[in-house]
């Protein structure tokens, strides 16, 4: 996917951390100490993504997943039964570098009732690493891969029946970085689109479960930014200020819709399609497919509250697709001014 103009196109992207790990967003299937010549990376919880790796070399890491099936709020005060990574939708942000030796280690919870494995699309080798890690409620499975090839790609669960596995919020994005590493910006932020198809539970009506019909009529209830309604609304706004470079990583878990991703009041100054090394330029609206992933970046010149939308509008006003980013700093009647 990636040739020899990596080094000149990716050295765009960013060495800058963000903030606001918590502990949910560590590691926790084995000891944080290093194990071996292998090192636990620092994975997140989005809207976070961890640090940059840097102008290291290349390394041995662990990477610690476990699959969860738990109820949390999806929209307002109905709740949903997820199926998770790490117990959050989406799953845990993973950070490498190109020539990294990953160990991933996958963890079924005891009191799962499905099976779970993981497909990671950044893998070369049979199904992702789906037969490696098939895990039966209570097992572990562990395999090992080396990165190859720099991007941005979506990793989910693809154990049978993979449409419901996903379409419950099994999905996450993991990021190779290239040699050398990507070129600082002042804030990355980590946001992935995915659908929900619903119906109301037999145990209780403020409980949503999947409907298999509606999945096989792509006709979701919801479709929603990082797996909540207003999960970047209100006190969740991300923020940034006036003149700060902007790179999110994006990601659509699908499992069946094409995203067309749109942030209102901004143009993209880069859009890295599919997250690899082919860019473009002063881009309105970037479709996203369904198990694919972007980066884009953009600069803002002017304070405000921009909106993120799936530019399929019915989908943000009708179904809960939207974010906002809350930029603060001083006017800049230059660029924009109301009269």
């Amino acid at each position: 996917m990636i040739g020899a103009v990596v080094s000149m196109t990716f050295a765009l992207w960013s060495c800058s951390p963000n903030t606001g790990n918590t502990s949910q967003n560590k590691n926790k299937a084995i000891d944080m100490e290093a194990t071996g010549d292998f090192e636990v990376a620092e994975i997140t919880a989005a809207p976070n993504v961890p640090a940059p790796v840097g102008k290291r070399g290349p390394k041995k890491l662990i990477i610690n997943l476990e699959t969860t099936e738990i109820e949390s709020i999806i929209a307002d005060t109905f709740s949903y039964t997820f199926w998770t990574f790490n117990n959050i939708v989406p799953g845990s942000f993973i950070r490498v570098r190109e020539g990294d030796e990953i160990q991933l280690n996958l963890k079924n919870a005891e009191n799962s009732i499905l099976p779970h494995n993981i497909d990671l699309h950044a893998v070369n080798g049979p199904g992702g690493g789906a037969e490696a890690t098939f895990a039966s409620p209570g097992q572990e499975a562990s395999f090992t891969f080396k990165a190859l090839n720099p991007g941005l790609y979506v990793y989910h669960c693809a154990a049978p029946p993979v449409p419901q596995h996903i379409g419950n919020g099994m999905y996450g994005l993991i990021l190779v970085e290239p040699e050398g590493g990507l070129e600082p910006v002042d804030k990355e932020f980590y946001i992935m689109q995915g659908e929900f198809y619903a119906k109301t539970s037999s145990r209780s009506s403020k409980l949503l479960e999947f409907d298999n019909d509606k999945g096989n009529d792509e006709n979701p209830t919801y479709v929603l930014f990082n797996g909540k309604k207003g999960s970047m609304l209100g006190p969740n706004m991300l923020e940034a200020k006036v003149g700060d470079k902007i790179r999110l990583f994006i990601g659509n878990g699908g499992p069946n819709l094409v995203s067309s991703f749109h942030v209102i009041g901004e143009i993209f100054d880069n859009v890295y399609t599919e997250g690899g090394s082919t860019v473009t330029h002063n881009v309105q609206t970037t479709l996203i497919p369904a198990g694919g992933a972007t980066i884009v970046e953009f600069t803002v010149e002017v304070p405000g509250e921009y909106n993120i939308v799936d530019h399929s509008l019915s989908r943000t006003f009708n179904k809960g697709a939207l974010g906002k980013i809350k930029v603060t700093g001083e006017q800049n009647p230059k660029v924009f001014k109301k009269n």
